[in-house]
């Protein structure tokens, strides 16, 4: 489907100058793939949140199912940021950018600073954005570290943080299984958190702590997994 309907929608967009028509058929997109995998989603705690105010969305990270509900079902206008290997596949990479999808290189710190800066703008203009902040997919059941990059962000453009659980994602297409299968994805929102206190480093590690504490404690994570190595993060 992506490879019949997006490159005659993304011609279209591009020689009229329109880049948010591309929009509507993301989440289309976004949707319709996660119905034909078989998989509903639910979503609950949309009522926390103000439908005027931008958030960022920190999720945790377990299937390559994630980031469609991350994406289209949080009821409202949102940007993601992903890794730079998404760039890499066919049509989907050339059409991040309609999308507010923003890539973003671990490996190259002057450049993934760059990034964060470009989604913070945006971020100031009422866009929201989601971030899957364990920077990869952690195994089943297991949760990562967060890395810093979206919290950076949050707190430079003066936005609460949604602390968002993803539930089964990891049961239906999780790291390392080499299977898909139909099921339901529960998405839950914790209260904002807010960010205008943070003023300094010290400070931003106890946002990340208690982000990260909040989803561990709704997906029932008891404690961390270290990394097998590190990565540089902005």
């Amino acid at each position: 489907m992506l490879l019949i309907l997006a490159p005659p929608i993304l011609l279209v967009a591009r020689l009229a100058n329109r880049r948010d028509w591309v929009y509507p058929w993301a989440l289309f997109g976004a949707r319709t793939w996660l119905r034909l995998s078989g998989v509903k989603v639910e979503v609950k705690g949309l009522e926390l949140l103000d439908p005027k105010q931008p958030y960022v969305f920190i999720a945790n990270h377990w299937s390559y199912f994630d980031a469609a509900p991350l994406f289209a079902y949080t009821g409202r206008r949102m940007g993601l940021v992903g890794k730079k290997e998404l760039l890499k596949a066919p049509i989907l990479g050339y059409g991040m950018g309609f999308v507010n999808v923003i890539a973003i290189d671990r490996s190259n710190r002057e450049r993934a600073v760059e990034t964060i800066q470009i989604a913070t703008e945006r971020l100031r203009s009422g866009i929201s954005f989601g971030v899957c902040a364990e920077g990869t997919r952690a195994r089943p059941g297991e949760m990562l570290p967060f890395k810093k990059g979206a919290f950076h962000m949050a707190v430079a453009a003066g936005v609460p943080i949604v602390p968002m659980a993803i539930k089964n994602s990891d049961q239906l297409m999780g790291r390392g299984t080499g299977e898909a299968w139909p099921g339901t994805i529960e998405v839950v929102m914790s209260p904002p958190v807010e960010t205008s206190w943070v003023s300094g480093e010290e400070d931003l590690q106890k946002l990340v702590d208690r982000v990260q504490i909040v989803i561990m404690k709704e997906l029932g994570v008891a404690k961390l997994t270290q990394r097998p190595s590190k990565i540089t993060e902005p």
